[in-house]
């Protein structure tokens, strides 16, 4: 028989050893998720929610009006359904009809039997990548875009192409990630059309719709040079050619089809010679990135439903290569600076990079149309589409009905009657354009330059329509930056031009000449109407950087007067040494040198007070109330909304204000960083500005802020403003067009269709921000001269700061009266990149001298995702720019203290509360109102792990304690039992000792004693 020794208990020590240090990693553990939870709040508020504010109105309050936007609509279902028609109708007139030989569209057939061919046919492209993506997982595609038409569609050659589209790989841009990167084009050889699908063409032969798209995305540019990306592209060719598959498809459609219809989906000029000049192409129809239901507007045109009437937002040019603008776009590092900031995860190489804008003035339609006329180049072998151009199923006549030419502070206007003389309704697009008197050697002047256009109504055969087109004089007046250092309208005779595109004048209408009797210089006193301040050069660091003849680290500035001899060039290697200054530049900002070197004094902070921010909606940017109100916030209040400007702006519940929902993007509502709100799906801003409309614009800004109603936003980081420098420019799906007036115009119409809402639209990115490599590489560099800067990228903005305008109600007084006043545009979103050497968020001049005091914009300007080391935030709120679109402890402010510090902080919070208290947001609030907030749901299941692990951690305690007390117990126990045992072994012994001694015992019944 076995026996089982028992194992000896743990000894306290050993116990410990392993205790003590699990309960303190669980106790650091829950500590620190605490301690991260607090520092990331704002975070991860935005991902799980951000808790509740419930606000009380007085009795006083009761029964006032305050609802001061209201949506057109009874339910959010009402309002995307509205929102998916405008879709259509804006795709449907702004599909551009670029090529129709012979009258080959619209198809004749009763119901039209068609064959789609190209992968992008089972694959469209409906918008771009990144923030500015929307969910189009609902949205029509080509085969049903036709179909919901009366089309009917080759399923056998569908299949087809669907089933190669969704394994074969398709360009890809991944933000900031040029590693992971795609641009294959992906379309699918002509080998691969079975002998199944080639036997299907005759019964789907009324036509063959070949379908090519191309994409973009935001963090990357559109590849130059398709070496390694396509084996059936010619090693340098582009991606904005078509390659072998591409022309083969359309040889195969040519060989197969009576009819070859060609659709161009994407939202950049491509190179189209090829299909434009092929006689067996017929039609050429360009669908820009068509959201939701555009693809509808499609089928429509096709079968003649609706006639076309878009018209091209950039010039097409036969050959990129030859583009003036194409040696400087790209990648271009600086070899003295490297390594200042970096962080792998988030694409950043910390080096310093740059880029030339070497054209100057002359870019897209204004290059070609000027070289032309000077004779550089052969227009017709240059230029496939001009700038503007757009065919129609009618035709139409103009006849000039009556001009108004102001003086030099007046407007010209001009009424054009247009009349349908064709056989089918349609509308029409009147553009007019001046061409101002240019001397060799002088101010840079565009021979033609866009002045104003208009859209007709749908007009029958034989109906008339007038339009009006409006021009400031001033506007013509051209930015001399080395003379005058103003705006100038040079003595001579200008030419008001009715034209149909930018090439050609319609014709039977003369051009309507316009005479300036002497030079008119707009400074000091007698600066142009539309300033709020004379206007004079801002950028001299800048500008400094180009000459006028070739020097060495110097840029040449594109001339009129020598265009063969000032063409340009490629960087060099003295071109990528930075000068110190630049260098310097691109060091750390230094908050309290600027804190030392400034006169501010000391704001009020934290005073007692009553105002809540309802009190000063309506009122002035400079009334003192607002003083009054700021006087009562700390600098604790100011600086969390300042530092946690990501998709919202915080809550200050001392003045009634909740937080804010601001979301993304150009195409619709999205929430980039969660799925918090998902919106219609709209057309890029291409195809927007194709048509060409500012009320088609002002629609969708309505639509826009319809929905903004029912889905808690108020802010809306669009529209995008940024000009198509460059054809490969990966964000142009977002950006109207290549022409600042088109696309000011345009998005002018926008922010006011949105502001009527309540929705402060985000004007995006100020300025220059017209490529995406290196966007985030410490800033890229731009190089501009302060004419192009002003006359070309910061005219859609000037325009839309300006123009934009909605009406606006508050109430007026004590009694709750409602009173209405027009409020313009209120935010402004800054950009990545530098002008010149300075962060574009950080530049005085740009966010504050030009934008507040020559435009008199008055409102937020947040910065875009401030991220990055280079974007300081002291720099910023210094320079105008107020919210950080980040989280805390992200980004900080390094001065909370001085004078300047404080009064800057003063200063932003300031423009943020202006835009939101004139906004959507204080719908429902009245005087005196008051807000209660209730924590969001994770906060109370951290309250409750909390206790729960308190409760844990504390039993854990109690019973490590008890067991150690038990254990202690027990030895002690043990030690007095074997104390006693070794005692009473001892007795024994020695009476046994005695015994032994003295005989044996007298009593035999006597026990010994037990051990």
């Amino acid at each position: 028989m076995s026996t089982r020794t028992a194992k000896p208990p743990m000894s306290n020590r050993k116990f410990l050893a392993v205790w003590v240090p699990v309960l303190s990693f669980v106790l650091v553990l829950a500590v620190g998720a605490n301690i991260a939870l607090g520092i990331f709040s704002n975070w991860v508020s935005s991902q799980l929610g951000t808790g509740t504010y419930t606000l009380t109105n007085t009795e006083d309050a009761e029964g006032w009006d305050t609802t001061y936007n209201e949506a057109d609509h009874a339910t959010l279902e009402e309002t995307e359904a509205a929102a998916e028609a405008l879709v259509e109708e804006i795709a449907a007139e702004g599909i551009v009809l670029l090529k129709n030989t012979a009258g080959a569209l619209p198809l004749t057939a009763d119901a039209p039997r068609v064959t789609l061919l190209g992968r992008g046919a089972a694959d469209p492209v409906y918008g771009g990548a990144g923030s500015g993506s929307v969910d189009t997982s609902s949205a029509v595609d080509f085969r049903s875009g036709l179909q919901n038409a009366g089309i009917e569609v080759n399923e056998t050659v569908y299949s087809l192409l669907d089933a190669f589209a969704q394994e074969a790989p398709r360009a890809d841009i991944v933000m900031d990630k040029p590693e992971e990167s795609r641009y294959d084009v992906g379309e699918m050889p002509v080998a691969q059309y079975s002998d199944e699908a080639r036997a299907s063409f005759a019964d789907y032969a009324d036509a063959a719709v070949v379908v090519i798209g191309r994409g973009g995305g935001e963090g990357g540019d559109l590849a130059q040079d398709m070496t390694g990306w396509d084996d059936n592209y010619v090693d340098g060719q582009h991606q904005l050619e078509l390659n072998k598959d591409e022309l083969d498809t359309i040889a195969l459609a040519k060989e197969s089809f009576e009819t070859v219809v060609v659709v161009v989906n994407a939202s950049t000029s491509m190179e189209l010679g090829t299909v434009q000049h092929d006689a067996g192409v017929d039609a050429v129809l360009q669908v820009g990135s068509p959201g939701q239901s555009g693809l509808n507007a499609l089928g429509r045109i096709l079968t003649g439903d609706v006639n076309p009437s878009g018209r091209t937002v950039d010039l097409y040019a036969a050959d990129f290569t030859q583009d003036p603008t194409f040696v400087n776009f790209g990648s271009f590092a600086y070899s003295n600076i490297s390594g200042l900031w970096s962080d792998g995860s988030l694409g950043v190489d910390g080096n310093g990079y740059f880029v030339h804008y070497e054209e100057g003035i002359y870019v897209g339609y204004r290059y070609y149309e000027t070289a032309a006329v000077e004779g550089f180049i052969d227009y017709d072998q240059a230029v496939v589409y001009p700038f503007g151009h757009g065919l129609s199923y009618t035709t139409f006549d103009w006849a000039v009905a009556g001009t108004q030419l102001g003086d030099v502070d007046g407007e010209i206007s001009v009424d054009v009657q247009v009349t349908n003389t064709g056989a089918v309704a349609g509308k029409d697009v009147v553009q007019l354009y001046y061409s101002a008197p240019y001397t060799p050697g002088g101010i840079e002047k565009s021979s033609v330059v866009l002045g104003d256009f208009a859209k007709t109504g749908l007009l029958a055969p034989g109906e008339s329509e007038t339009v009006t087109l409006t021009l400031p004089v001033e506007e013509m007046a051209s930015y001399d930056y080395r003379g005058d250092r103003a705006y100038v309208l040079e003595q001579g005779t200008y030419e008001l031009r009715v034209q149909t595109d930018s090439h050609s004048l319609k014709a039977g209408v003369a051009p309507i000449p316009y005479t300036v009797e002497s030079t008119v210089v707009y400074s000091g006193d007698d600066h142009r109407a539309s300033d709020q301040a004379p206007v004079t050069n801002q950028f001299d660091d800048v500008s400094a950087a180009f000459v006028d003849a070739p020097q060495d680290g110097k840029i040449l500035n594109m001339s009129r007067a020598d265009f063969a001899g000032t063409f340009p060039t490629a960087p060099t290697a003295a071109d990528a040494t930075a000068s110190p200054e630049v260098v310097a530049a691109f060091g750390e900002y230094d908050a309290a040198a600027a804190a030392a070197q400034s006169d501010a004094t000391m704001p009020a902070t934290g005073q007692d007070g009553d105002l809540g921010l309802i009190d000063v909606r309506g009122l002035e940017y400079d009334d003192p109330r607002w003083d009054a109100l700021l006087d009562q916030l700390t600098v604790g209040e100011m600086t969390n909304v300042i530092l946690n400007g990501a998709y919202n702006t915080g809550a200050i519940n001392s003045i009634a204000k909740e937080v804010t929902g601001d979301y993304d993007g150009p195409a619709g509502f999205s929430s980039f960083i969660n799925d918090a709100v998902s919106g219609m799906a709209y057309p890029s801003a291409v195809l927007v500005a194709q048509t060409w409309s500012k009320d088609l614009a002002h629609d969708m800004g309505v639509s826009i802020g319809n929905e903004a109603i029912f889905l808690g936003a108020s802010g809306w980081y669009a529209p995008a403003m940024n000009l198509h420098r460059s054809p490969f420019a990966g964000r142009n799906f977002e950006y109207y067009s290549e022409d600042g007036v088109l696309s000011g115009k345009i998005g002018a119409a926008v922010v006011s269709g949105a502001a009527s809402k309540g929705v402060y639209s985000y004007v995006k990115h100020y300025a220059l921000n017209d490529q995406e490599t290196n966007r985030v590489n410490n800033g890229v560099a731009t190089w501009a001269n302060e004419q192009a800067i002003r006359e070309l990228y910061l005219k859609p903005f000037e325009i839309t700061v300006k123009t934009a305008s909605a009406p606006m109600r508050y109430i007026a007084d004590d009694q709750g009266t409602v009173a209405e006043k027009e409020i313009g545009a209120t935010a402004i979103m800054s950009s990545f990149n530098r002008v010149g050497a300075t962060w574009a968020g950080g530049s005085v001049p740009l966010m504050d001298t030009v934008l507040r005091d020559e435009w008199g914009f008055r409102g937020i300007v947040i910065t875009d995702f401030n991220l990055y080391g280079y974007m300081y935030p002291d720099q910023g709120i210094k320079a105008g720019s107020d919210l950080m679109l980040t989280f805390q402890p992200m980004k900080s402010l390094a001065d909370t203290t001085s004078a300047e510090g404080v009064s800057n902080i003063r200063k932003a919070t300031h423009n943020i509360l202006f835009a939101v208290a004139n906004s959507n947001a204080m719908n429902g609030v009245a005087t005196g109102a008051e807000i209660s907030y209730t924590p969001p749901t994770w906060r109370f299941v951290q309250i409750a792990v909390d206790v729960l692990l308190g409760l844990l951690l504390a039993a854990a305690v109690v019973w490590v304690v008890r067991r150690v007390r038990r254990h202690r117990s027990a030895e002690a126990a043990q030690a007095e039992a074997d104390e006693a045992l070794e005692t009473g072994a001892a007795e024994q012994g020695a009476a046994e000792q005695e015994t032994e001694g003295a005989g044996a015992p007298e009593d035999d019944d006597r026990t010994s004693p037990r051990a």
